[in-house]
C-alpha cells in the first residue's frame, strides 16, 4: 500500500512550518507584547496574542501568495527565480541583521492591569500585526527562497498555508511555554538574548541560502 503523502507535500509542509516560524519569531511589537501579557496576565493570554498576530501573518501570506501565483511565467524562468533567490536571500540577511541589531525592549509600555477577556487579547494582537504591512516583504522573500508557491495546486497550497499557521502556532506555544517557566528569571536581558539568538539565526539561515544558491544548488529544492 503506498504512502499516503508524496515526499514533495512533506517537504511543502516543513517549508510552511519553518516560514510560519520565521515571520512569528523577530521580537516586534507583538512579541513583546506576548511576553508582557505572559508575565503581567498569564500564559494563555500571551499565547492568545500570538493567534492574533498568526492570524493576521496568514492573511498577508494569502495576499503575498497570490500576487506571486500571477507571476508564475516569470519565476518559472531558471534565471528569473535565481536572481529572485538572490534578492530574497539578501533581504532575509539584512532582516536577520536589523533583528540583530534592535532593540526590543525599547517598545516595552507599562503594562494594564486589567486583563480583559482572551478575546479581546487576540483582537488587539491582530489589530498590531494588521497595521504593519512590511510584513509582505518578508513572506515575498521567504516564498521566493523555498520555492514556496505551486500554481494550479489548490490542494497542496492549502496545506502549505495551513502549515504556516501551523509554524506560527509553535512558535508562539513554545515561547510562552517558556517565558511561563522562567518567569521569575526573565527580564529585559532575556528579550535582547532572545533577539539576538533569531538574529544569528536567521543571518545563517540566509548565509547558507544565499551560497546555495551562488552555486546552482537551488535546483535541487525546486518542484
Amino acid at each position: 500500500m503506498p504512502f499516503p503523502f508524496q515526499i514533495d507535500i512533506l517537504d511543502l509542509i516543513f517549508k510552511g512550518i519553518l516560514i510560519g516560524i520565521i515571520a512569528s519569531a523577530p521580537m516586534g511589537p507583538v512579541g513583546v507584547l506576548c511576553i508582557q501579557r505572559t508575565l503581567n496576565k498569564g500564559r494563555w493570554y500571551g499565547f492568545v496574542t500570538g493567534v492574533g498576530a498568526a492570524v493576521s501573518d496568514i492573511i498577508y501570506a494569502l495576499f503575498t501568495g497570490l500576487g506571486m501565483s500571477f507571476m508564475m511565467n516569470l519565476i518559472n524562468d531558471p534565471t528569473n527565480l535565481f536572481w529572485l533567490k538572490i534578492i530574497g536571500s539578501v533581504v532575509l540577511l539584512v532582516f536577520g541583521i536589523y533583528c540583530y541589531r534592535s532593540n526590543p525592549t525599547r517598545k516595552i509600555h507599562a503594562s494594564s492591569n486589567n486583563k480583559g477577556t482572551l478575546w479581546h487579547n487576540g483582537i488587539t494582537a491582530f489589530l498590531i500585526t494588521f497595521s504593519n504591512p512590511l510584513i509582505i516583504f518578508l513572506f515575498i522573500a521567504t516564498f521566493a527562497q523555498f520555492t514556496f508557491v505551486i500554481p494550479h495546486k489548490p490542494i497542496e497550497m492549502t496545506l502549505g498555508y495551513l502549515s504556516i499557521v501551523g509554524g506560527a502556532l509553535l512558535w508562539w506555544f513554545g515561547l510562552t511555554w517558556l517565558v511561563d517557566k522562567i518567569r521569575g528569571k526573565f527580564d529585559n536581558n532575556g528579550i535582547l538574548i532572545i533577539n539576538k539568538v533569531i538574529g544569528c539565526v536567521v543571518i545563517l539561515v540566509s548565509l547558507i541560502i544565499l551560497v546555495g544558491t551562488v552555486f546552482n544548488l537551488y535546483s535541487l529544492t525546486s518542484y
